[in-house]
């Protein structure tokens, strides 16, 4: 009798999962049928822009941020950034000239930069403001570089409409490094991106540029290169 029972119970429980099974099997078929449905129009409607020569792009997923944007980068033509300056860069040389220098990777806002270069390893007449070796204002938005020897050509007003200002020795464009035969002097080559044109005359000190430069400066870069004399 026991037996039986048992037997029973098995086959009502063998009859349950048949059914769950059967029940599975159906829902899964409905829902397959209705994804394909549902794919089937996107499908169509992505080849036919694909036809037409429309790119499909995937929508963006909220976790996944587009890569940050590299920022305003300043480079010289033949030295890196923390490398020594080459002699004819420097006083060793017969007749110096100014380095090339380039940039990228510009705010589509910029309207001009601002090249200031300058020594900050010496105090001038024992104050705390060190020595100016080269400073433009007015680069135009467009500028990439500087070419190699503009600093040193004496032209205040360039061609580009950038104007060079009076350096150390009171002349415009660039002064040569002209370190002495101690410790490493690094010489700091800074641009900055800003939002405007300046109005500074001719003569106007670094002071006053900076000044000028307050409240417009919506990027910056910087590179150094180092310079001593040998003995």
């Amino acid at each position: 009798m026991r037996a039986e029972e048992s037997k029973g119970r098995l086959r009502r429980v063998r009859d349950k999962l048949k059914a769950a099974s059967a029940l599975y099997r159906s829902r899964s078929s409905n829902f397959e049928e209705q994804t394909i449905m549902k794919i089937k129009p996107r499908t169509a409607f992505c080849a036919a822009l694909v036809t037409l020569g429309i790119a499909v792009s995937p929508a963006q997923e909220p976790n996944n941020p587009p890569p940050p944007r590299a920022g305003l980068t300043i480079t010289a033509a033949e030295f890196p950034d923390g490398g020594v300056i080459p002699a004819k860069f420097t006083r060793t040389g017969e007749n110096p000239v100014s380095p090339k220098l380039e940039w990228k990777n510009i705010l589509p806002n910029a309207v001009s930069f601002t090249l200031i270069v300058h020594d900050p390893d010496t105090s001038r007449n024992k104050t705390t403001e060190d020595v100016l070796h080269w400073m433009i204002v007015n680069l135009p938005a467009d500028a990439r570089e500087i070419a190699e020897g503009v600093g040193t050509s004496g032209v205040v007003k360039l061609s580009n409409g950038a104007m060079q200002m009076k350096n150390r020795t009171g002349a415009p464009g660039y002064a040569a490094m002209a370190a002495g035969t101690g410790p490493y002097h690094h010489y700091l080559f800074e641009l900055y991106e800003l939002d405007t044109k300046l109005d500074v005359s001719p003569d106007a000190t670094r002071a006053v540029v900076l000044k000028a430069m307050d409240g417009h400066v919506i990027e910056r870069a910087a590179m150094f290169g180092r310079f001593r004399r040998e003995k």
